[in-house]
């Protein structure tokens, strides 16, 4: 790796001490410093000293880079600062027994006295050389702090000093639960220094963590929500000349983190060892971290690895958004980030606050939670005219195209297309594979912000491939068979990454694709219900339909109406006969309350309306009583019909204006008494397709299109039934399209917007 001294015009500003002139700078960190890429700095000490193995380094270097950042690796190498140090470099550093650990007061040591030294570089030293080469940004594990008892044996750890007076922001989850939480905070207090932990979805105050426990109930100072409230918080530091550091406390996950309870006992036992063997100085943290790995085995380690990934991964995100807003672009608007108050952001947190978020969050009209995959379409073209079904068992000759699909994809882009491209986000996973590079690079270039795709490392998720799809069609280009590899999506927990994003975006709908496990499914619908966004649930497939009326043990409940969990689906028919029929096996149709929405119907003897509305076939099929059974829990279904149309099934409220229409009287399947208090009647009306499509190029993601678009209406104040039309039309423009959204959507944004309008 090429290495230059650096001659920075940051650094030529540092105090006249001589760093820069032995600094080691690598040519690509220069390049990126000085254009104000996105950097993250990390130490070394975990390397050298964490005892969490040889390949962590080429884990985190992978995981900065695969969400967009570029890393710096930080350590004295041979008695030489350096900045950018290669994952050689590090290896080379593990294996000799003679590196040591690097704080501020070992830097000049190591690097003057001629004996070439490898030394891992604490968080203090990691911030000295980081401000010292222009990083603004440091990602880590957890930050030293005051030793119990440190208010008489004076043992405080230099990362705390070096808070007070080096600008770097620290990102890590707190500091060790074996230290003194509430003298820690309020040493940084006293140096100055910001401290701030990430809400993480939270309401209100948070606590400030304990490394391996989420809370350790000692309430954190402030909160920040997001990565770009933090990058505000940066530059304002930076554009108000405040020389001190910021502490930004990232929370380790649910799924790692382990109760401070359940810690405390433990912890006890090892500092009492510690004292009793005389453990003292930079001694005592290392032999209480080997004990507690011995007491917990290997708890902590497992939890310590996680945190430092989640924590990585949130700076790079913090750094990604504060290079953008020291972008010229950024700069030139005529308005400087400063005006838009970020420091508001970090007031105390109060029991009045009633709205955690402050003004500066993005707000997004439309958030799509589910999957994206690379779409292969095999059309079949037998040679011979009449034939246009593939045979069993043997070759048969096709067209095969390959796009960017999945069903969340299609969704969102559906909905970004036809919204004129802003207000939409799209959460949802990806491997670190070659198909997962393409899809984020076609993500990137349809304009969709990837900030919540994750992407998972195949070290610690060798079974996270990015989706794929298969569809054969027959000569006709109809369906005949898919296979699809979404294990992606199954496999996988809810992420607190993601509640986090619902909580502070704060959308008007959350659509989510029944490509997620159950519980995942229950878990994305809780958030949206948490966080005031009507849901709409996209099944995907017959099979995966079933998961949103899965059994309920231990999975939040499905509320009815008028509280539903879910607002809206959008089933093809074999979805939802197989919703119904899950839905009945699984006892849905049995609670008291579903039956006291059902009778405010006034179903009985409905056949012949169910013929007049629809028709014979789509009653013998059993379609319209479906959608009625399951209205108290959906109380708007679009029936997707292919060539023959959309059926809309949905409750009127008391109020509905349709129950006073005349133009609506025909669509009114029944009416409820006038004293019911929520019920107003049963809406039922079949829209016919608005064209019909001789020459389809493509079947791929045309129900996708249809929900993308109503919903980007809806979003906008739009009735259902005045967008099914347009909705249509956006589906048939999929249907001429090679690709799975089509492109020409865009062209529908003023129809979109003068039928929401009606």
């Amino acid at each position: 790796m090429k290495t230059t001294v650096l001659c920075l015009t940051r650094a030529q500003r540092l105090c006249a001490s001589g760093l820069r002139e032995i600094l080691s700078v690598s040519d690509e960190i220069a390049e990126a410093v000085a254009t104000n890429k996105p950097v993250v700095a990390l130490e070394s000490t975990i390397y050298t000293h964490g005892k969490l193995g040889n390949d962590l380094a080429k884990e985190h270097l992978d995981l900065v880079r695969s969400h967009g950042g570029i890393p710096a690796i930080i350590a004295i190498v041979d008695g030489r600062p350096k900045v950018g140090v290669s994952y050689q470099e590090i290896l080379r550093m593990i294996e000799d027994k003679g590196t040591v650990k690097a704080s501020r007061r070992d830097i000049a040591y190591l690097g003057l006295n001629g004996r070439k030294i490898h030394g891992g570089t604490t968080i203090a030293g990691t911030m000295l050389l980081a401000k010292a080469a222009g990083i603004r940004v440091f990602g880590t594990g957890g930050l030293g702090g005051v030793h119990r008892g440190g208010e008489t044996s004076m043992d405080v750890s230099a990362d705390l000093t070096e808070l007070g007076r080096t600008r770097v922001a620290v990102i890590g989850s707190g500091c060790k639960g074996f230290l003194d939480i509430p003298r820690t905070l309020e040493f940084l207090e006293t140096q100055g220094c910001l401290v701030s932990t990430f809400a993480d979805g939270r309401q209100g105050s948070v606590d400030f963590p304990a490394f391996w426990a989420r809370d350790s109930g000692i309430q954190s100072p402030s909160t920040v929500y997001t990565e770009k409230e933090a990058a505000f918080i940066i530059y304002a530091q930076e554009k108000l000349g405040i020389e001190s550091g910021m502490l930004f406390a990232n929370p380790i996950s649910e799924e790692h983190g382990i109760p401070a309870s359940e810690m405390q006992a433990v912890i006890e036992q090892a500092v009492r060892e510690a004292n009793e063997k005389g453990f003292t100085g930079n001694n005592n943290t290392p032999y209480i971290l080997g004990r507690l790995r011995q007491l917990t085995s290997d708890k902590t380690v497992v939890a310590n690895k996680a945190l430092v990934h989640s924590n990585i991964i949130r700076a790079t995100k913090v750094s990604v958004e504060l290079s953008r807003l020291l972008s010229p672009s950024s700069t030139q608007t005529g308005s400087s980030p400063l005006s838009q108050s970020p420091i508001s952001a970090i007031s105390r947190p109060t029991e009045a606050t009633s709205e955690p978020a402050p003004a500066l969050l993005p707000v997004s009209n439309i958030l799509v939670a589910g999957s994206v995959a690379v779409d292969l379409s095999c059309d079949y073209s037998s040679p011979k005219t009449g034939i246009t079904t593939p045979q069993s068992h043997v070759s048969n000759p096709s067209r095969i195209s390959q796009s960017i699909g999945g069903v969340g994809r299609n969704v969102a882009v559906a909905a970004h297309l036809a919204s004129g491209g802003s207000g939409v986000q799209f959460c949802s996973m990806v491997g670190d594979d070659v198909a997962g590079h393409t899809v984020l690079t076609s993500l990137e270039a349809s304009g969709l912000d990837t900030s919540s795709i994750m992407k998972l490392d195949h070290r610690q998720h060798p079974e996270g491939r990015t989706a794929q799809y298969v569809a054969v069609n027959d000569g006709n280009k109809d369906l005949v068979l898919a296979m699809a590899d979404m294990n992606i999506f199954s496999k996988h927990s809810f992420s607190d990454h993601w509640r986090s994003t619902v909580a502070t975006s704060k959308p008007k709908w959350l659509i989510v694709d029944g490509n997620w496990a159950p519980p995942q499914i229950r878990n994305w619908i809780r958030a949206g219900e948490e966080n005031g966004a009507k849901v709409a649930f996209e099944p995907v497939s017959a099979e995966k339909s079933q998961g949103l009326f899965c059994p309920e043990r231990g999975l939040p409940r499905l509320n009815l109406y008028p509280e539903s969990s879910i607002s809206l689906a959008s089933p093809n028919t074999y979805e939802l006969a197989a919703m119904h029929t899950a839905a009945k096996e699984n006892g849905y149709f049995e609670p008291m309350d579903w039956f006291e929405v059902i009778d405010a119907f006034g179903m009985r003897g409905a056949r012949d309306r169910f013929v007049h509305l629809t028709s014979v076939e789509l009653t013998d099929a059993g379609v319209p009583i479906q959608t009625i059974q399951l209205l108290p829990y959906i109380p708007t279904i679009l029936t997707k019909l292919g060539s023959k149309g959309v059926l809309l099934t949905a409750i009127l409220g008391k109020d509905d204006p349709r129950l006073r229409d005349r133009d609506e009287e025909a669509f009114i399947l029944t009416r409820s008494p006038p004293t019911h208090p929520v019920v107003g009647g049963v809406y039922m009306r079949l829209f016919p397709p608005v064209e019909t499509v001789k020459d389809i190029v493509s079947v791929n993601g045309v129900g996708d299109t249809f929900l993308g678009v109503l919903v980007s209406g809806l979003a906008r104040g739009g009735r259902v039934d005045k967008l099914v039309d347009v909705a249509q039309r956006g589906a048939v423009l999929t249907l001429k399209s090679a690709e799975s959204v089509s492109p020409l959507l865009g062209t529908l944004t003023e129809e979109v917007q003068n039928a929401s309008n009606r």
